[in-house]
């Protein structure tokens, strides 16, 4: 069966189109034409529209319909799309190659095959490597949006990066100008807000460049539900009764009513681990404490996933303390220091034991301990003397020696008298 007649190609671009078409004519077979007049634009940054126009001679009972895909960097992204439509609408990516391509299917038909792929591609501009890396943004308690990033490999020191951002409902693109440097990371942070009654957000497209055309531009589409952040909690009070603990901080003023929840930590004492509990509401009640303990307590929240597609929590609130806990460093020592003063009263007493013993019964001496003394201390004191002054001890044994033949004269002379009166 014949080929309708099909408009002029630009075979030069497309040889793997002609040479399909040519060789499905060849072999009777029909196959489709491939869209023709592919291009994109523009819509907003960080947004292309691709577009094509439908193929020629196509039958009224053909079911027509457009597969399209993205290549990125050569690989094909995992989001085929099948649409009447001949346009598509993604995102961009600057500082890669980007390609689209697209082919014609008649659906519930079997008689004919998919036309060839046709594509077009945009390629990045600027040097490879000088791309701001690391985007990532937070919406902090829905009131503004901080995004952070670092400078690229191959970028020069004095880069100066510049943030635009625009969503549904802005003009014009909008440039963020409250932005800062700080080792190496750079911030800018810009207002994002909406009415508390908001349910739907639109998604945020942000696009990084530099006023060089040497450095690569590179862009971003983020769900603003995904990056909030709520506020930490505020104005923590506690009240004790009896053997429970109120707990109530401030509610949000900038969420909607129940799209918070809240976890409570509390700690008996000093100990850092605790015990989490989870509340619905801005309050929790403890029951069943110590009395004589004391607890402290702090607070953070978390987006609810009805509302928000969000993993991020707030911070800890700062910690309050209620209630006292009795010092256990005063039993300690009172532990150690009175069996130590207990020891040392009792070796005091036994020692003043013993000296009142001997003042009130003295030990009897010994007589023959003081006579050895006595004698002792003569002869020493004799010998003493003797080794102290050879000549005075010389003159002593003179005396001795008189005095001794003195006493035996006497002796001799009382005894004559006795002999002669026998």
């Amino acid at each position: 069966m014949a080929m309708p007649a099909a408009a002029p190609l630009p075979c030069p671009l497309l040889l793997a189109v002609c040479w399909v078409v040519a060789a499905g004519m060849a072999a009777g077979t029909k196959i489709l034409l491939s869209p023709s007049n592919l291009k994109y634009s523009f819509i907003h940054i960080c947004t292309l529209n691709w577009t094509w126009s439908p193929p020629e001679n196509i039958s009224s009972s053909c079911n027509l319909e457009y597969s399209s895909d993205i290549i990125i960097n050569g690989v094909p992204e995992d989001r085929r799309e099948w649409s009447k439509s001949r346009f598509r609408v993604t995102d961009a990516h600057l500082n890669e190659e980007m390609r689209l391509r697209v082919r014609s299917e008649c659906k519930n038909d079997n008689t004919s095959e998919p036309s060839p792929w046709v594509e077009t591609s945009l390629l990045p501009k600027g040097i490879s490597g000088t791309a701001a890396v690391d985007l990532g943004c937070v919406w902090h308690n829905l009131e503004y949006m901080a995004c952070t990033w670092r400078r690229g490999e191959n970028a020069s020191s004095d880069t100066n990066y510049t943030l635009f951002y625009w969503f549904d409902g802005l003009e014009n693109p909008k440039k963020c100008s409250n932005s800062s440097v700080d080792q190496g990371i750079f911030e800018c942070i810009f207002n994002f807000t909406f009415p508390k009654v908001t349910s739907t957000y639109p998604t945020i497209s942000i696009l990084i460049r530099d006023d060089s055309e040497e450095v690569m531009p590179v862009c971003a589409s983020k769900n603003p539900t995904t990056l909030v952040k709520p506020a930490t909690p505020r104005q923590l009070t506690l009240t004790k009764t009896n053997d429970r603990i109120d707990v109530k901080w401030s509610e949000s003023e900038t969420f909607p009513k129940s799209c918070l929840h809240y976890e409570v930590k509390y700690c008996n004492g000093d100990l850092d681990i605790g015990q989490i509990i989870a509340s619905e509401t801005n309050s929790v009640s403890i029951a069943g404490i110590d009395a004589n303990s004391k607890y402290t307590f702090k607070v953070r929240a978390k987006p609810k996933w009805e509302c928000y597609n969000s993993n991020l929590q707030s911070d800890w609130s700062e910690e309050k303390s209620i209630g006292e806990k009795k010092d256990s460093t005063i039993y300690f020592v009172l532990i150690i220091t009175i069996p130590l003063i207990v020891a040392v009263s009792t070796v005091i007493l036994l020692v003043y034991l013993k000296r009142l013993k001997i003042l009130i019964l003295p030990p009897i001496p010994d007589p023959r301990e003081i006579l050895k003394r006595m004698f002792g201390e003569q002869n020493e004191d004799s010998q003493s003397s003797a080794k102290d002054d050879p000549i005075n001890a010389f003159d002593r044994l003179i005396i001795e020696e008189e005095i001794h033949s003195l006493s035996l004269t006497e002796t001799s002379e009382s005894t004559n008298p006795e002999k002669e009166n026998r």
